[in-house]
Parts: structure tokens; sequence; C-alpha cells
């Protein structure tokens, strides 16, 4: 019998984030659970040491980055062979209250016809504002959007609620609905494989669910950062390039006919102004990266890189 809850960390060249994460987990109230530390292929031995300081963690070494979906679902298929109940994808850039996973397994035991459900996420460098109050997406547009970001609590993040789908950031899942749903998507390799499996566990019948009251934080962005900032900003290009390769993958995955004739306008627009924008700040570099990203969109699809037993 395993244990009620696997969390997963994904660590890549962030031995301090990390490491600030797993001390934070050490505080928690609920002990029914083990840490997975997946270590994605990093260069800078930050996984050795990791598994060195926290010999409490279950470590898995992968020998190549395979990205955020690959790197979580190498300890999710640890997690369904071992029997957890409960699985919860956590950026390793986050830190927790006490409290915030007790809470999240008292509802779901609770409420079987939630799948998934989420903390609410506030920022790590100004804990009054929140990252995450709920994400939610038009399909009309093709835009997911997040409640409350950078702004202060209000009634609508301070409340249960249903929402479209659930942040990788904070994502805990009934494990063995994985084994239906499959897991995430590693054709993305980072960005939208959570709203694409969170789509797929939605289509099963199961209710998607934010809860107020279990709380974490979060740096946000500090993997993807380049350090000084240059003539092409801070952020790092891979970012530009998945972000409109995989906004495009999920409309046509995802979205019905009559919802792509305004979907496809509104997104090609919206793209049309990010690339004006390069031009204007002349971010060569970005603007060429993410023409490729709409290109390798428009070619491609997501190619369902999801089965338990692949």
């Amino acid at each position: 019998m395993g244990k009620a809850v696997a969390i997963i960390l994904v660590n890549w060249n962030s031995y301090d984030v990390s490491a600030g994460c797993i001390r934070s987990l050490r505080k928690m109230v609920f002990e029914d659970f083990e840490i997975i530390l997946v270590d994605n292929a990093s260069a800078d031995q930050s996984g050795q040491r990791l598994k060195e300081e926290f010999p409490e963690c279950i470590y898995l070494q992968s020998d190549v980055n395979s990205g955020f979906a690959g790197g979580n679902n190498l300890a999710l298929r640890y997690a369904i062979s071992h029997d957890f109940n409960y699985s919860i994808l956590l950026n390793n850039d986050t830190t927790v209250e006490p409290d915030f996973l007790n809470l999240l397994v008292d509802y779901m035991e609770e409420h079987p016809e939630v799948g998934v459900i989420q903390p609410k996420i506030y920022f790590e460098h100004d804990r009054s504002l929140l990252w995450n109050g709920g994400s939610y997406f038009n399909s009309w547009l093709g835009k997911a959007t997040t409640y409350g970001y950078n702004k202060h609590v209000d009634a609508g993040s301070d409340q249960i609620k249903e929402v479209d789908s659930v942040t990788g950031c904070a994502f805990m899942v009934r494990t063995k609905l994985l084994l239906v749903s499959g897991l995430l998507d590693e054709s993305y390799f980072m960005y939208y494989e959570d709203t694409d499996l969170s789509f797929r566990i939605k289509r099963l019948g199961y209710k998607l669910t934010y809860l107020p009251t279990s709380v974490i934080y979060h740096i946000a962005g500090g993997a993807f950062q380049l350090g000084e900032k240059s003539k092409e900003g801070s952020m790092n290009h891979h970012v530009h390039y998945h972000n409109a390769r995989n906004r495009i993958w999920i409309i046509k995955k995802f979205l019905n006919p009559w919802q792509k004739l305004t979907a496809y306008p509104y997104t090609f627009f919206y793209f049309s102004a990010v690339l004006i924008y390069f031009l204007l700040r002349w971010r060569i570099s970005k603007f060429k990266v993410f023409l490729l990203g709409i290109k390798d969109g428009i070619s491609g699809h997501a190619e369902s890189l999801y089965i338990f037993n692949k």
C-alpha cells in the first residue's frame, strides 16, 4: 500500500529554489506523503547535491532534459506503479503553508466528483499579490486567462469554485485517474501541457476545483531567466517558441469548428502584435523564434505522448 500523496518536484539547474521548496514541505502538518524529486539532466550537479542533502526524497534521474511534461511523467509513472492515492505536481520554485496539503486531501476525500484540485497561489516576492486565483479558457478566443493575476484577493479569488483548467504549478490529481486520461503530453515539452491534461480529465466528467483555503507561494519563471538583461530581454527564447506553438496546438485539438472561426483570427492578431513589439524593440532573435513557433504550430500538432506504458 503506497502513501496517500506523491509530491512531485522537477529540478533543472536550480538547487536553491528546490532546496527551499523541500524545506518548506518538511514543515507540513500532513505526514502521509513522499517527495519524488526528478532531476532533469541538470548540468550544475544540483541534482546530486539535493539527493545528498535530502535523503528522505525518492530521487529519479533523467538522462535528458525532457521538459516539464517529461520530467513530471517520469515521477507520475512511479506514483502509479507504487499505488499513491494522489499525486501533486508542484513547481520547485514554490514554498507552502504547513496546512496546504491536508486541506487539499480532505476536500478530495469529501468530493469524489473532483478529479483535480489546486491551491490559491501568491507571488513569493509579495505575498499579498496573487499569482493564480483560478484558470479559465475562452474557447471563442482560444485564450487562457488567470483570475486575479498580480492583484490583491477579492471575493472571486477567495471562494471555492470550478475552473476550466488547473495550473501545473500545483496540480493535484487522483493518481489512478491518469490510467484513463493519460499523463502529460510530452510533445508540448513545456507550456499548455497542464491545460491539455485538464481538458482531457474534464471530458471524462470530472470537475476541476480551486480551493482558496490551501495556500502556496511562487517565485515564478526563475528557471527561464537568462540572468543579466540584454537587448533581447531577460526571458529565455524557448518560452516564446513554446507559448506560440502550443497555443495553436490547443486550439487545433480542443476547439470545435465554430470556435476556431473566431479563435484563429484573434490569436493571429495577438501574435502579430507580439512580432511588431519584438521588431520595435529590435529583439530580432526573439522575433525569429516566435515566428518559428507560429510556423511549427500551424504545420504540426500535439502527438499524444502521454500513454502510461509508452
